[in-house]
């Protein structure tokens, strides 16, 4: 391969702990496994700032988004992705966050942060979070995508998401997104889960979602361990991984909500 691993990173923003130490096991191998605790709440676009003020430093040049519910089936498919990535200039791949996933009909044109794979360094260079903020919205017929060909409904309108904004800034400084294409996993008892393809077509992981609810919800719990048992993967031994907190999100979090609320009720009194 062109691409050695050595500037390969794994990024994982953890709400479940539990889960995440038998998925780590089938992350791809001989790269660095980072994790954002995200226990006091953090996720989305605060992940994504934090993730980019947390590794600048970290000499990444390709850098693996992929949460906890993620069970890779064949991590030499993650480096080929890279490997195309690179030599066909695209900044970021994933699965579109509308029309590909039977249970998510929000917007296609902006992917949906589970598994992402982005040009870490290139962004770095000229990362601005000021900039990516101003950009959570959607011009009609902004983009020229393809939507005819997606398998399940979409809102090509929604801001469902506040980290849309990340993808759409992106794309409105002319970088490339590789859109991956998903299937639903084929079991009767499992209309969940979702599988991920390369651009080659060849199968890279399984999404089993709710991953905050395994451990706590009987029905996600018994459906994701259906997926580890049948990949036989639940004897897998946890991944070292180095841990990055910020301890005071959730205290930041909590006081921006009250003053937003103090400042409607203002607003309502006018």
């Amino acid at each position: 391969m062109n691409n050695p691993k050595g500037n390969i990173a794994l990024l994982t923003t953890v709400a479940n702990f539990e889960l995440y130490k038998y998925t780590s096991g089938y992350f791809p191998k001989d790269i660095p496994l980072y994790v954002i605790d995200g226990r006091n709440g953090m996720h989305g676009i605060h992940s994504i700032f934090f993730m980019f003020e947390t590794l600048k430093d970290r000499y990444i040049e390709w850098l693996i988004m992929a949460d906890e519910d993620v069970i890779f089936q064949n991590e030499e498919e993650v480096f080929k992705l890279i490997n195309f990535m690179k030599d066909n200039d695209y900044s970021v791949c994933g699965v579109r966050d509308g029309g590909e996933v039977a249970h998510r009909d929000k917007n296609p044109y902006a992917i949906n942060t589970f598994f992402s794979v982005i040009n870490f360094k290139k962004i770095q260079d000229y990362y601005n979070k000021k900039e990516i903020l101003k950009n959570q919205y959607i011009l009609e017929n902004e983009f020229e995508d393809n939507l005819s060909i997606l398998k399940y409904s979409f809102d090509s309108k929604s801001l469902f998401e506040p980290y849309y904004c990340f993808y759409f800034w992106l794309r409105r400084r002319g970088e490339k997104i590789l859109f991956l294409p998903s299937s639903m996993k084929s079991d009767p008892k499992d209309q969940i889960t979702n599988e991920v393809y390369n651009f080659n077509g060849k199968l890279i992981l399984n999404h089993t979602w709710y991953a905050r609810s395994y451990g706590n919800n009987e029905k996600h719990t018994n459906r994701i361990n259906n997926i580890l048992e049948q990949e036989n993967l639940s004897s897998t031994e946890e991944r070292i991984s180095i841990i990055f907190k910020d301890k005071n999100y959730e205290i930041r979090y909590k006081f921006k909500k009250i003053i937003k609320r103090i400042l409607v009720k203002l607003l309502h009194k006018k």
